[in-house]
């Protein structure tokens, strides 16, 4: 049986076409769970596209849990090939990142205003032009705060991300806004993400975070293929009190 191509629609990048194809395949069991994928080489030769069209594809499919990857290869998930998970994981990243600890508690709020004035340029504003911000708390079961976060983005993400346009239109505070599948719209738009994260450890807890527990501290700024921020976000966590889920490439 021919093998089923991506649909050739100029519009959609090649990528989610080829994700496209992967997922009719496993949600017919043409790939049956447990099963390996062939090889990127492969993948790419049969879609005719190049190798990091492939790896964009699987890692839109590994973010769904569609597939899981190991250093044997990449699997249809289930049958438990899924690799076991360390501490430290390596993984897609969802929006704003950090794995929250079971029972924690999560307070999210958008607000539209002016940014800080050392944040104007990179995120493409003028001085005292508002833009949308998200503000992001993670509270123990017992109300502690164990990670804060506030992210800052640009011109040009609200301009290219339709799913993120939306809250232009509040131009206020939004009620547990969901911003997890931030990474996946932003590929969906056609952009390719480059992240540069830097991890510290402050040498004092301010007051409210962690409680004079351990602490990291982490500096992120999203950008696109053509080196335009998207996003510019500042995480504080517990370093006690949420695991870390960190991504080595964009």
């Amino acid at each position: 049986m021919a093998e089923p191509e991506p649909e050739q629609d100029a519009a959609v990048p090649l990528y989610l076409k080829v994700a496209a194809a992967l997922r009719g395949d496993l949600a017919e069991r043409r790939i049956d769970p447990g099963s390996r994928l062939p090889s990127e080489r492969c993948l790419a030769h049969r879609y005719h596209v190049n190798r990091q069209t492939v790896r964009s594809a699987l890692q839109l499919l590994r973010e769904e849990r569609l597939v899981v990857t190991d250093r044997r290869g990449t699997f249809a998930a289930g049958t438990g090939h899924e690799p076991r998970e360390p501490v430290l994981t390596v993984r897609r990243q969802t929006f704003p990142g950090g794995a929250e600890a079971a029972g924690a508690l999560v307070r999210s709020a958008l607000t539209w205003e002016a940014p800080p004035a050392g944040l104007v340029g990179r995120l493409g504003l003028v001085p005292g032009e508002p833009t949308l911000v998200h503000r992001h708390v993670v509270l123990s079961p017992g109300g502690n705060p164990m990670q804060r976060s506030v992210s800052w983005f640009s011109r040009a993400a609200l301009n290219e991300i339709p799913q993120l346009a939306r809250y232009r239109r509040t131009r206020g505070s939004a009620l547990q806004p969901d911003l997890r599948l931030l990474y996946h719209w932003m590929h969906q738009a056609g952009l390719r993400l480059t992240r540069r994260e830097s991890i510290g450890v402050p040498p004092a807890a301010p007051a409210g975070v962690g409680r004079g527990a351990p602490r990291l501290v982490v500096h992120r700024t999203v950008c696109d293929q053509h080196g335009h921020a998207l996003e510019i976000t500042d995480i504080d966590c517990a370093a006690q009190g949420v695991s870390w889920t960190y991504e080595f490439s964009g």
